[in-house]
């Protein structure tokens, strides 16, 4: 007698995420110690981001702007009236025992971002607070197998706003393009530099499942150390697959959270998760409620520069590129800017509108991956890209002649039709003397004409080729494919 095997659970992805956003100020949030990154350890510190006893807390303004810009960025509500609380927990590399907040009265408040696949994802809150300082594990890796830890301050105070998700995103792909459109955002209005890596952005993952058709939320479990957006996505699938495979097992899943192993590809668990209770959340005294006033809420809002989002769709539907371009050109500030300062100058050029964006991405790209450069370090200028598309969709050089100095205008810089003219490589559109290059390749190769003849037409390439090398990439293609067309059907 056989035993069926039980059919294994399907369940649903439920993720919400907190990202911590490393304001970009010069001064830390409630003090004046710099928060410049890579300097040595604890010597970015002072008697107020330390915790001496009587030191007070000050609210560095720019902090409290860049938030509220980013709040309104993510449409969010910014509150009239927010407060500070002391969020209490002991660690080595928080000086004063706890650390200062936004716990009820957060500073912005229901927000929203919308996904490219049209599902629109709540933000709960978001809120100020300091940032703790850092542990330096020796001898390891990680915590684990190191021999002893330094404490370094440096970080400590550090001004962050805390985003944080509904739990609305469905699958490890949501979350990952979620993160890299705040990344995009932040970039976008200067108010963090975006970097994963150097931890000025940090992610944590709260990741459940549930039986599909379910509303009840599963046990949660929040992972962190995920410091790129390759990394959020494997870190997420792999807990959904470790999840999935408990619970089809009969076992329970531990509210706790859990570190990202990068090396290995899973994630390890790091201690039992905290409920706010735990923290004993009370109002921070020192510092007096934040307010907001409506008049210079409304000029900021007015301030915002285009997002993302906004961009993109101006360059779908008012530019008329393709979505692919249009996403490309929105995925960097830098980029976007190039291309918006090639449009200014196209003015009553439409039909150069495409070309440009074709050559940003294509050859000028690559160009730029293999030179590990940024595009804010060409030589190009935005006059002259126009100037040598112009010059390419005229006729008056081919593409290869193109790509040919391309490298050059990338490094030193300079006029396209001034390099053009000295170096004689002007467009070749006389047909008599293409006629007579074309007479003289068709003379020197028989055999493939009679191949050509025969059936093998991809051989048109190779003939194009010959009379592209013998004119130096000058000939004319479009004049070259009439005339060899012509020649090989005699």
């Amino acid at each position: 007698m056989t035993t069926a095997t039980a059919t294994p659970t399907k369940f649903e992805t439920v993720i919400g995420v907190e990202v911590h956003v490393q304001l970009k100020t010069d001064a830390k949030l409630f003090c004046n110690s710099s928060t410049h990154f890579g300097a040595d350890a604890n010597t970015h510190t002072c008697p107020i981001c330390l915790g001496y006893p009587g030191t007070l807390p000050v609210l560095n303004e720019k902090a409290r702007d860049l938030a509220v810009k980013l709040g309104l960025a993510l449409n969010c509500t910014i509150a009239p009236v927010s407060k500070f609380d002391r969020k209490h927990y002991f660690y080595p590399d928080l000086p004063k025992g706890y650390q200062i907040s936004q716990f009820d009265q957060p500073l912005c408040e229901n927000g929203f971002m919308d996904l490219s696949n049209g599902r629109r994802i709540g933000i709960t809150r978001a809120h100020l607070e300091e940032d703790a300082g850092k542990l330096n594990h020796v001898g390891a890796e990680g915590l684990a197998g190191s021999l002893y830890s330094l404490v370094d301050l440096n970080r400590a105070g550090t001004p962050l706003l805390e985003v944080v998700s509904e739990p609305d995103l469905r699958s490890a792909e949501e979350a990952k393009e979620y993160m890299a459109n705040l990344r995009n955002i932040v970039r976008y209005l200067g108010v963090c530099d975006g970097n994963l890596e150097e931890g000025s952005m940090r992610c944590d993952a709260n990741v459940s499942i549930r039986p599909v058709g379910s509303t009840t939320f599963g046990t949660r479990t929040e992972t962190k150390n995920m410091n790129s957006l390759r990394a959020i996505e494997r870190a997420i699938n792999f807990e959904v697959a470790r999840q999935t495979k408990v619970l089809n097992e009969g076992g329970t899943i531990t509210q706790e959270t859990r570190l990202w192993n990068d090396a290995t590809g899973e994630t390890l668990p790091m201690r039992g998760k905290e409920a706010a209770n735990d923290y004993r959340y009370f109002p921070e005294a020192d510092l007096p409620p934040l307010r907001i006033d409506g008049e210079w809420l409304a000029s900021v809002k007015q301030s915002l520069p285009e997002l993302p989002a906004q961009r993109y769709d101006r360059l779908l539907n008012t530019i008329g590129l393709p979505a692919f371009e249009s996403n490309l050109l929105t995925e960097t500030k830098e980029l976007g800017d190039y291309y918006d300062a090639c449009l200014a100058i196209t003015q009553g050029q439409p039909n150069l509108h495409k070309p440009i964006a074709n050559w940003l991405l294509t050859d000028i790209n690559g160009w730029l991956n293999t030179e590990k450069k940024d595009i804010t370090e060409i030589a190009l200028t935005p006059e002259h890209l126009v100037e040598l598309v112009a010059l390419l969709e005229a006729n008056t050089i081919g593409s290869s002649v193109g790509k040919k100095l391309l490298p050059e205008l990338l490094t030193n810089g300079g006029s396209p039709k001034a390099l053009v003219e000295a170096k004689g490589l002007g467009q070749i559109n006389d047909e008599s003397a293409l006629e007579a290059m074309v007479d003289e390749v068709i003379a020197k190769n028989p055999d493939n004409v009679a191949a050509y003849k025969a059936g093998k037409t991809k051989l048109i390439g190779f003939f194009v080729g010959q009379i592209m090398k013998a004119s130096q990439g000058k000939a004319n293609p479009e004049v070259i494919n009439n005339i060899l067309a012509k020649k090989l059907a005699e």
